[in-house]
């Protein structure tokens, strides 16, 4: 334990060197150097305007002509004042208010309402925030509003005057000055890419940007290439960072071509091995699972990022550099997370949830993660991403791994992963009778001597998902060995112990109905939460099954289909589970 506290503290204190010397130079490159320093150089015009991908709501304009605005969970009203000028209810709220994503939905409005008032809101900015704010001037803030400003420029540009027009390319071409020189200052990940790619697409947007097309494609296609592995995943683990980087890499290259410029060969290649992983994360009902900070899925985005995929492949069934595993049987999906730690730098939204799956079935999703709240994410984030709100096994009620103290460390260095599994060995074996998985790791062996493995095999007709959980000992064990296995529940599917009590009847809204059941093992049914719904937090239900190491190291349990009693499916019918009240 001592051993592990120092070299944990020995990590706390590189990150700590790393955020002082990247705050240095970020003073340096875009502090008040940059902010009081004449500028000159703006360009005449733009050339072209990269489409935004993202849908849009037409009746969200009508919202924000009348001053109401609806971010990251929050309803502010404006009053008649500037949305600019007024106190934000939480840090996510204001970099969605200053990253100005808002102005497709007026673009979609196509009225000239809209677009006096989205003129009238981006030259308020320039005059409010134009030199500098707290979170506005924040990268991955700015990077967002120039590509949203450059997507919605016929929007802001159709029809305004030669004043508003030479203002907008001032602010929009200081902004990329800004980029350019704090970079390399910007939170590694996704954050560092979407700067590139914004970079990279107001050069070839914007007249007079030449000598900067060749330096902004050359960091953008090293930036793929770093972050993108082999697989198709992303370095973080998170499966929403595909959606995040195709969402703005697509249309980026798109204006490549129009522009006539060949695409870097990463960026070419990034796609081509992205969109693979894409349907690799769906489950039967085009839901992606939730992993490392995967919440609710905007089903109408992926559905147009896939629109951009000619090959249309089969997702792969191994994703060994990502660290995910993938078991299809029938109309069964089984996606497990079988992946080390990801690197500390962009670990931020990391779980400890290794060995955990989730499973559906048709278009029904039974087994599940907790997932990320799309609200509040500051009173639920810790939660969401420990051990027991995966479907995974915890020992002694702590989590396989460990972050950073939001509360101590958070200003400086947010909350990133600090130890978790570091071996993670799996093997694969796919016959005619199904698919096999196992896997194990290491993230309990530290602190309690025990490796925890999965043994799951799933019927190539997907009616059977048999698993075994061992927990074997490295050294000798001093009495803290009680784990739980748990199997969290969608809030769609209802579960029912049956009489004898060593089975659970798991029944579908449409009806279809699988039966858990896990032999010699104490079943009881908990509470839950599903944190990544859609609309709201929703009441759940889990399995957890209860065991000592040392009296029971091996426990055998098994999900397969069956034919659900009327009365079952009645009572599905009529005790739908609800939203849980925060």
């Amino acid at each position: 334990m001592a051993l592990m506290a120092v070299s944990e503290q020995a990590r706390v204190l590189r990150l700590m060197a790393g955020a002082v010397w990247r705050k240095a130079l970020h003073w340096l490159h875009g502090g008040p150097l940059f902010r009081w320093q004449p500028f000159a150089g703006a360009p005449q015009r733009l050339l072209i305007a990269p489409q935004d991908i993202r849908t849009s709501d037409a009746t969200n304009a009508a919202d924000i002509y009348a001053g109401r605005f609806l971010f990251a969970g929050y309803l502010v009203e404006a009053e008649g004042n500037s949305p600019f000028e007024i106190e934000a209810p939480s840090d996510d709220w204001a970099r969605a208010l200053h990253g100005f994503g808002w102005l497709r939905h007026m673009r979609a409005a196509n009225t000239i309402v809209a677009r006096q008032n989205a003129r009238a809101l981006v030259d308020d900015w320039i005059r409010t925030c134009g030199r500098w704010d707290p979170i506005g001037w924040e990268q991955p803030v700015v990077a967002r509003r120039v590509l949203s400003w450059l997507s919605q420029s016929p929007l802001l540009l159709e029809g305004c005057d030669r004043e508003f027009y030479r203002r907008f390319l001032r602010s929009l071409s200081r902004q990329v000055r800004y980029l350019r020189r704090t970079i390399n200052e910007t939170a590694d990940g996704v954050p560092r890419v979407t700067v590139a790619i914004a970079i990279a697409a107001s050069t070839v947007s914007m007249a007079g940007q030449g000598r900067y097309v060749r330096q902004s494609l050359r960091r953008l296609d090293q930036e793929l290439a770093r972050q993108i592995l082999p697989d198709g995943g992303h370095i973080s683990r998170n499966p929403s960072a595909l959606i995040e980087i195709l969402t703005d890499l697509l249309p980026a290259r798109q204006a490549l071509a129009m522009q006539g410029l060949p695409a870097p060969q990463n960026v070419m290649q990034g796609i081509d091995r992205m969109m693979p992983m894409v349907r690799f994360f769906r489950h039967g009902d085009g839901n992606f699972a939730h992993f490392n900070g995967m919440g609710a899925t905007l089903a109408d985005l992926v559905a147009t990022i896939l629109a951009y995929d000619d090959t249309r492949g089969a997702p792969p069934g191994n994703a060994p550099h990502t660290g995910y595993q993938r078991l299809t049987g029938g109309d069964t999906i089984v996606i497990m997370d079988a992946g080390k730690a990801p690197p500390i730098s962009v670990s931020d939204k990391a779980h400890a949830g290794c060995l955990s799956f989730e499973m559906s079935s048709r278009r029904n999703r039974i087994i599940v993660n907790c997932g990320v709240s799309g609200i509040d994410r500051g009173r639920w984030r810790t939660a969401s991403r420990a051990t027991a709100a995966h479907s995974t096994a915890t020992i002694e009620d702590t989590s396989s791994a460990r972050f950073l103290s939001q509360e101590r460390y958070g200003r400086w260095l947010g909350s990133p992963m600090i130890a978790g599994p570091t071996s993670v060995p799996v093997s694969r074996e796919e016959t005619a009778a199904g698919t096999r998985v196992v896997a194990s790791h290491n993230g309990y062996q530290e602190r309690f001597r025990i490796i925890h493995e999965r043994d799951v095999t799933l019927s190539s007709d997907g009616t059977v998902l048999d698993g075994i959980d061992r927990f074997r000992a490295t050294g000798q064990i001093s009495g803290k060995d009680r784990y739980a296995i748990r199997f969290h529940l969608h809030p769609q599917i209802k579960a029912n112990a049956t009489h004898s009590g060593n089975a659970v009847l798991l029944v579908a809204p449409d009806g279809e109905a699988w039966e858990f059941v896990a032999p010699g093992a104490m079943i009881s049914i908990e509470e839950s939460i599903y944190l990544a719904d859609v609309y709201s937090h929703r009441r759940t239900e889990q399995i957890v099954l209860h065991g000592r190491t040392g009296h029971q190291p091996e426990l055998r349990w098994q999900l397969r289909r069956t034919a659900a009693p009327k009365a079952a499916r009645r009572r599905v019918s009529d005790t739908m589970t609800g939203e849980l009240e925060l």
